[in-house]
């Protein structure tokens, strides 16, 4: 995937995670998901291909994460949220 498409579809996803703070425990579950995925150290372009399929194994991250809960509804927004926190901490992020 494109890193620039990437990051604009990762910064919505965060503005629309802002407006729904419940959302916000299972961004976390989705950054720590993240860590173990891509690792500490990453470049953004590496984070743009662990993008790829990342709604599936996100939502089941989330599942796992809290089996009684209904299935989220806005997994694929929670992802987006989570792969934009996640990407500060690549080797060649810059806002």
């Amino acid at each position: 995937m494109d890193v620039n498409l990437a990051r604009q579809q990762w910064q919505t996803g965060e503005r629309r995670v802002a407006a729904h703070p419940k959302l916000g425990a299972q961004v976390d579950v989705v950054v720590a998901e993240l860590r173990k995925r891509v690792g500490q150290t990453f470049t953004l372009a590496e984070l743009a291909n662990a993008y790829d399929g990342a709604d599936d194994w996100a939502r089941d991250a989330i599942d796992y994460a809290d089996p009684d809960a209904p299935p989220p509804l806005e997994a694929g927004t929670v992802t987006d949220a989570a792969f934009y926190r996640y990407a500060r901490g690549a080797t060649d992020y810059s806002p």
